[in-house]
């Protein structure tokens, strides 16, 4: 009966909550933690309408993130979803070009080879523009 009770972690991550404590009672179906796999992690970003036309889902792009001695470092990402209406630019977020009230949606798969992307970071990107 003690194999049967072990727990084991079917994915590898870090441990981003914990909801229980060592050595406390667990059922079945309660949550102990919350887990995250840290080498792909999501960013959103927000479009103007011009810009639509230049990016397409499975595109690949490169998000730069800016470290705290004031340079950057690049990581590559790959566009997985692109929102189908717009919205209102959300008061987070700063466009270049003031007049736009409207935005896209874009979410980002960004591949986080070395581990220094924490969640809830900013990020910038740069789409590659195709030869016409």
């Amino acid at each position: 009966m003690l194999n049967k009770s072990r727990i084991v972690n079917p994915v590898s991550g870090t441990v981003l909550n914990k909801y229980a404590a060592e050595k406390e009672l667990a059922v079945q179906g309660k949550a102990l933690y919350k887990i995250a796999n840290m080498q792909s992690v999501f960013l959103r970003v927000y479009v103007i309408a011009s810009q639509l036309d230049s990016i397409k889902t499975g595109q690949r792009t490169t998000v730069f993130v800016h470290l705290s001695d004031g340079g950057y470092r690049s990581y590559p990402a790959k566009i997985i979803w692109i929102s189908g209406k717009a919205e209102f630019t959300p008061k987070t977020i700063q466009t270049k070009d003031e007049r736009q009230n409207l935005v896209y949606a874009v979410k980002l798969e960004v591949e986080n080879t070395d581990g220094l992307i924490k969640i809830g970071m900013y990020g910038d990107v740069k789409f590659k523009t195709s030869e016409k």
